[in-house]
């Protein structure tokens, strides 16, 4: 039988790497190419297939409507390629993970709970990544993540880890200046502490308390929820956070703000590419954690 000639997989995984991160920069950077490597390995790719991948402007690429059904149709084996390797690599001593983490929930939830899984398996070690949008790189520089969210993209497997409330908590002085009932004026003078990726949960507490069109003296914006909880036990503003980081923090210098139940709109989940499941390190953590009840 005759076997079918195929263009250079490293033109195919750059060609994917550029749709998937958003920009030729980025894919050249994850591959360790300078741009001019990586613009050869897109045109070689597209001298194979006689068609044209992607339009250049002023530095960018955009795919074409060619570009775009290539892509389609190659993506998913090129994943199922890159499984199948994975798969049959011989390592008697690590199973890596590549794992995206919020790092509040790793430092109040998943970490205490580490040491059962080390034991279950030892030979599973994780590679963490905290930087932003880790939705964004899973299936290319990262195994699976777990994200705080309304509800994953569908093209994710995901795994629902809990149900929130929301709380909005500061130091136990300012709890006391403010009072035990909503008052407009008195929270029209205050500053809030948002987490940046949460917005909503701010305007489901507004409606809770009955007071939906709050302006508050001023809102912080952070990108870190250790940082919030530091900066409300210092008085610096009134925590919109949930409940779980409250309580599981210890922290007696806060206070809850009101005795109101709100629900989250967000909630943690673990989320994979459906094929991602067939490497062992992720299927042993995936199965671990979706039973864990971290």
């Amino acid at each position: 039988m005759a076997i079918r000639r195929l263009p250079p997989l490293r033109a195919i995984e750059a060609f994917v790497r550029i749709v998937r991160l958003g920009s030729a920069r980025a894919a050249a950077d994850e591959l360790g190419l300078s741009p001019s490597a990586l613009s050869r390995r897109v045109a070689a790719l597209e001298d194979f297939i006689g068609k044209r991948l992607f339009t250049r402007q002023h530095q960018a690429m955009r795919l074409t409507d060619d570009g775009q059904a290539f892509y389609d149709a190659v993506s998913p084996r090129f994943d199922e390629l890159a499984a199948a390797v994975e798969g049959q690599v011989e390592d008697s001593k690590v199973l890596r993970l590549h794992l995206g983490l919020l790092p509040l929930f790793g430092s109040q939830r998943l970490f205490p709970r580490l040491p059962e899984l080390r034991k279950a398996h030892p030979r599973l070690h994780i590679d963490f990544d905290t930087s932003p949008h880790l939705d964004h790189r899973v299936g290319d520089t990262l195994d699976a993540a777990i994200i705080l969210s309304k509800q994953p993209e569908p093209m994710f497997h995901a795994v629902r880890l809990d149900h929130n409330r929301v709380y909005a908590f500061t130091s136990a002085a300012l709890v006391e200046e403010i009072g035990s009932h909503p008052d407009e004026a008195e929270l029209s003078k205050q500053t809030f502490l948002i987490h940046t990726e949460l917005p909503d949960s701010f305007i489901a507490w507004k409606k809770a308390i009955g007071l939906p069109g709050l302006e508050p003296a001023a809102v912080d914006h952070y990108d870190s929820g250790q940082l919030i909880l530091e900066a409300a036990a210092n008085g610096l503003g009134i925590a919109i956070m949930h409940d779980d980081h409250f309580h599981r923090s210890h922290d007696k210098r806060l206070a809850k703000l009101f005795d109101v139940e709100v629900e989250s709109p967000y909630s943690y989940w673990f989320i994979c590419r459906p094929h991602a499941l067939e490497v062992r390190a992720v299927r042993i953590f995936h199965d671990w954690i979706s039973k864990a009840g971290l």
